[in-house]
């Protein structure tokens, strides 16, 4: 491919895991997640019938991971139809230029995020003092820098269906990124929920690194639009998803996800919102009770 793919920046070791880390979960049959360290990276379709989408490509240096796993789950040589980004974060797109430049298939996002894949701007900086976590203490090392990708990364359509799979639709979900996207199928209230909420206080290094499963808020250090955030919440709360499979934690079902995306729909500011932040607003920014 002749095309000259730009990640430099991403290139670098992020000095976090979990006891996850290296493993997959298959969720459907036709669903399975793996964790690169502390993300999850999606695969969506059957491993007999050889056609198949990726969801998200991980943290720096993903690629040979991700290909290993597809080798696994689908034979050598196995490439998917698309790759589906639900944003652009450097812990959400770390393979994605290795793996463009070796499969040419077309990347999908939000028209928002394209900025930032397309080399054209920088996401805010992150914020290390929203939490006395170590992760979010740390995340002054994270890349914000833009990734350039070209045309190969193109815009998700306007009538919100997945390229490539039948009965799925995307949701913009704003809030930890302009142009946040989740995807969701109807037909077993499954939900890819990317960062809009997560399964895990991503913040404390110990429980990321023992996977600690709560509901929570998308994570603090990199969210810039609080009230947008919680608007995505309430949005998903609302599809009632009986399954989720989060950018960060555990995938959880049932009782548990439900009361818990309730909880954090009631108690959004208190569970979610930084008292503090060069991203909280004013209002937002005073003691919780």
């Amino acid at each position: 491919m002749d095309q000259d793919f730009h990640q430099k920046e991403h290139h670098k070791f992020i000095p976090m895991t979990s006891i996850t880390s290296g493993g997959g979960i298959q969720v459907k049959s036709d669903v399975y997640y793996y964790t690169d360290q502390i993300v999850n990276i999606g695969f969506i379709g059957y491993p007999d019938k050889g056609e198949w989408v990726l969801i998200d490509a991980g943290l720096p240096n993903a690629a040979p991971e991700i290909k290993s796993v597809v080798v696994d789950r689908f034979g050598k040589g196995s490439k998917p139809k698309a790759i589906l980004l639900t944003h652009g974060h450097f812990d959400h797109v770390g393979g994605l230029a290795d793996l463009a430049e070796e499969w040419e298939v077309p990347i999908y996002t939000h028209a928002n995020e394209l900025p930032f894949l397309r080399g054209e701007k920088s996401y805010p900086e992150p914020d290390t003092t929203v939490d006395s976590g170590i992760l979010a203490k740390i995340s002054s090392l994270y890349p914000n820098e833009p990734i350039d990708l070209g045309d190969v990364v193109q815009p998700l359509p306007d009538n919100h269906q997945v390229p490539y799979l039948d009965g799925w639709r995307w949701i913009h979900t704003p809030g930890h990124s302009p142009g946040h996207v989740s995807y969701f199928r109807e037909s077993d209230s499954l939900l890819f929920s990317g960062d809009a909420f997560i399964t895990v206080r991503q913040e404390s290094f110990s429980r990321v690194f023992m996977q600690t499963a709560e509901v929570s808020g998308p994570p603090k250090y990199f969210t810039t639009d609080w009230k947008a955030a919680q608007a995505s919440v309430e949005k998903l709360a609302a599809l009632d998803p009986q399954v989720v499979i989060p950018g960060h934690g555990v995938a959880m079902e049932g009782e548990k996800l439900t009361k818990g995306l309730q909880k954090l729909v009631d108690y959004f500011e208190d569970i979610a919102v930084p008292n503090q932040g060069r991203y909280v607003d004013t209002d937002h920014s005073s003691p919780k009770h």
